[in-house]
């Protein structure tokens, strides 16, 4: 609550009597007192004065008996319930009414406009310290006012731009204080909140209809039209109370804060760096980071501007504390990323940080400056950073602080402020990561040009390295993590860390890496199957500065950061061994299950393709063709079996998935192939997913694409280079299924797959690759060896010794064909 310092220029009575104010140095009531720590003497005027508001028949009245209150009952003697009391009695219309008469600037409004918002800001004040009453709809309704001032400065200023706008033909209906048939009590403070602003504004609608104030492009302000300190603190009291409310940044960012508040601080204006920057940090960082940049870029733009010069301008130790500050006010990645002016941004605060890192410093003062440079990377990457040398220091600085900070005796707490350096430091080694693979492309795509792609040979092998070092602290730490602390949003970021590592290099370090399969397996499928829990992830990344592009943190995704890994790992015997001890096909057929129930029902426009199923059946498909009795025997392939018949039909119809169908076809024939034939009637859903197995295969080639090479069809060509490979596969696949299973080659030709295939080859001259004929070879192979319709078809079409057919030598063996 505001004290009563505060309203004091509101009236020219004498200060009370020692023994008025609490009864001399002895007084103060009892807990259950009205007004908790209240003296009997106060708590009768209390009382008093409360029956004067509920029956105050004028406004001066109601004031008369705040100003009472005010001055006889200190604010720090006032619990919750007194203040209540006192809300319900007075209610929001008065200071609301204040602050309109005030800002409107009315001839005779019975008190001066800044006593008027003094007072109506002190109430609003005292009145906010209760969170209820901070999210009451009246009180909602001031922030446009309130921000009014903060952004324009004292009433003096407002008043002319009120007369202004009345000159103008925009009169409002008089309104004094004196009593309230001179108020216009159903005035909308909201409605006046455009005559606060000394530059032309526009309105946008509040939640609630209030109107938010959006402000012209800021002017210096001299130090004649600075606010008085007291009303700014308890403006900002007021819209600090609100952001601390579960939806209050929400409710200030409709009603204008951002532009309000930017203008406050490009003007300098009272408490606008103390606590109008605080205020703002909050607004663009954490939930509502990317709402507030897509809706006040530029605004927002000006003030990292500004912000960035100040860093560049300001002291050792300012510009210390000045580093977790900027990464508050830094777009999200990908919003203005091909601007000049962000450009100039980032690259004006390299030129800072390149010294600073450079020099000696304590770990405290290193973990705000790693932090900024991790921002810094996510947003431009390394383009900007500097010359070689600097990218090998930076790397190297947090490589060490990561093993400084996780090489710790376990049961060692990290501090928070330890964590989020780390956290930092992680992404700046993911960074490094991610510039190797762009490397390591083929030489018909160069990466760009940055000054870490230029490194020496002795360079990168030194980044390597350190790299390496730091990814073993990582798993040492890892290692010592009990399932207890499996919902910790630090294992989190550390296990996505790891698994980054992991996506690109596991020929390193492979003992650890199989040593730490138990816990990397186990954290997984506690997060996929729900027993972790995953509340406030979400927030604690924002609060990292950690951005994810998939969308809000959760830990259900932590099996996703693993998957690529987990491919690697299981075409390799060792660690395959111990995944199958850990039953991780199980896992990945859990994954599938879980991503297809959301995927099945949107439209096949809707659908995006998600690289991380497709990952997940890669790394069965390894399972699958190195483990075959396991394959055979392990119930959860049978689950597999069960949602690739009902998923496949669905896919083949959905465009923008068909890699996925892909996968989904290759690994349902390539475990059909190590089936027997069933000894009954074949399930309806067996049937099902090879007759669309069939079909979808058919669907790759363009049988009318002769004379000349035959093409790939217009509907899978988009996705040719991803998905030839596993349409060849399905080919060898399907061969398999032929033999193991003859009366798939029935379905072959009621299918029309073998008669569609016949006419194709037979009228192109050529197949796209090699390898594509080879596998069209076997598969027609085994329908020719285990079918003697299908054998009489094959021989009859190539005895025409025409087109593609006429090469395929083994197949000619097959049918008797010289």
């Amino acid at each position: 609550m505001a004290d009563s310092a505060d309203v004091t220029p509101v009236v020219s009575s004498q200060p009370p009597a020692k023994e008025e104010q609490g009864g001399g140095e002895g007084g103060g009531g009892s807990e259950g007192d009205a007004g908790g720590g209240l003296s009997d003497a106060q708590t009768e005027v209390l009382e008093r004065c409360l029956h004067a508001l509920r029956h105050a028949k004028n406004d001066s009245h109601t004031l008369a008996a705040l100003l009472l209150i005010t001055r006889l009952c200190p604010a720090s003697q006032l619990d919750k319930p007194t203040l209540r009391r006192i809300f319900e009695a007075v209610g929001l219309n008065l200071p609301a009414r204040l602050l309109v008469t005030a800002v409107r600037g009315n001839d005779n409004p019975g008190l001066p406009p800044h006593e008027l918002l003094s007072l109506g800001t002190a109430l609003l004040a005292a009145l906010s310290t209760d969170p209820d009453m901070a999210s009451h709809p009246q009180l909602l309704t001031t922030i446009p006012l309130l921000l009014g001032i903060l952004s324009n400065g004292p009433v003096s200023q407002q008043k002319q731009a009120a007369r202004e706008e009345n000159q103008a033909g925009e009169n409002g209906p008089d309104c004094k204080v004196q009593s309230t048939e001179s108020v216009n009590t159903e005035s909308n403070p909201a409605s006046v909140a455009k005559s606060a602003g000394e530059d032309k504004t526009s309105k946008q609608k509040g939640d609630d209809g209030s109107e938010a104030i959006k402000e012209s492009t800021p002017q210096e302000t001299s130090p004649s039209s600075m606010l008085d300190e007291a009303m700014a603190a308890d403006c900002y009291q007021v819209l600090t109370a609100v952001c601390a409310l579960p939806r209050g940044p929400d409710q200030l960012l409709s009603r204008g804060a951002i532009p309000a508040l930017c203008k406050a601080v490009q003007q300098n204006q009272t408490f606008s760096r103390e606590k109008g920057l605080v205020l703002l940090g909050g607004l663009v960082s954490g939930k509502t980071k990317d709402k507030a940049w897509s809706r006040q870029p530029a605004e927002l733009l000006a003030l990292l501007v500004k912000l960035s010069k100040d860093f560049c301008q300001a002291r050792d130790q300012t510009r210390l504390d000045m580093c977790a500050q900027l990464v508050q006010f830094l777009p999200p990645v990908g919003v203005s990323a091909e601007s000049e002016e962000l450009k100039g941004v980032v690259a004006r605060v390299w030129g800072v940080l390149r010294p600073m890192l450079q020099a000696k410093l304590t770990p405290r003062q290193i973990g705000p400056i790693l932090v900024l440079s991790a921002c810094l990377l996510d947003l431009c990457g390394w383009e900007l950073v500097g010359p070689p040398k600097f990218c090998c220091l930076l790397v190297n600085r947090a490589c060490v602080e990561v093993r400084m900070g996780l090489e710790e005796p376990p049961g060692n707490e990290l501090s928070p402020e330890l964590q989020h350096t780390l956290t930092g430091c992680y992404r700046i080694m993911e960074a490094a990561i991610e510039q190797a693979c762009c490397l390591g492309v083929s030489q018909t795509t160069a990466p760009p040009q940055t000054s870490i792609s230029t490194l020496s040979l002795q360079q990168s092998r030194q980044v390597l390295g350190v790299l390496e070092e730091a990814f073993s602290a990582l798993m040492y730490h890892l290692q010592q993590v009990d399932p207890s602390r499996y919902g910790d949003p630090f294992i989190f970021a550390t296990f996505r860390s790891l698994c980054s590592w992991l996506a690109e290099e596991t020929s390193c370090l492979k003992e650890e890496v199989t040593g730490l399969l138990p816990f990397l397996i186990g954290y997984s499928r506690s997060h996929l199957q729900g027993e972790s829990t995953d509340q406030g992830l979400s927030d604690w990344m924002a609060d990292m500065s950690v951005r994810e592009e998939r969308g809000p943190w959760t830990g259900k995704e932590a099996l996703r950061y693993l998957l690529p890994a987990l491919c690697h790992l299981s075409a390799e015997e060792g660690p395959r061994k111990v995944l199958l001890t850990l039953d991780t096909p199980a896992l990945l057929v859990d994954f599938l299950s879980q991503s297809w129930t959301p995927l099945k029902g949107k439209s096949g426009v809707a659908s995006a393709r998600d690289p991380s199923m497709e990952t997940a059946c890669s790394a069965l498909l390894n399972f699958t063709v190195t483990e075959p009795e396991r394959v055979r025997k392990d119930p959860c392939f049978k689950t597999l079996e069960a949602l690739l018949s009902e998923a496949l039909p669905v896919l083949v119809h959905k465009p923008h998935l068909l890699v996925l169908a892909a996968n989904y076809c290759t690994l349902g024939l390539m475990i059909g192939r190590l089936k027997s034939a069933p000894s009954g009637s074949v399930e309806a859903s067996q049937r099902r997913f090879f007759s669309t197995a069939l079909r979808f295969l058919r669907s790759a080639l363009d049988s009318g694409s002769s004379p000349g090479p035959v093409k790939v069809s217009p509907s899978w060509e988009e996705s040719w280079d991803d998905a030839a490979e596993l349409w060849r596969l399905s080919l060898q696949a399907l061969g398999g299924c032929v033999r193991a299973q003859p009366w798939i080659s029935t379905l072959v030709r009621e299918e029309g797959w073998l008669k569609h295939m016949l006419a194709t080859l037979s009228q192109c001259s050529a197949l796209p690759e090699l390898h594509t004929q080879g596998a069209l070879e076997e598969a027609l192979c085994a329908m020719a060896d285990q079918c003697p319709v299908c054998k009489l078809e094959i021989g009859d079409m190539m005895r025409k010794d025409k087109g593609a057919l006429s090469c395929m030598r083994n197949l000619k063996k097959s049918v008797g064909v010289k």
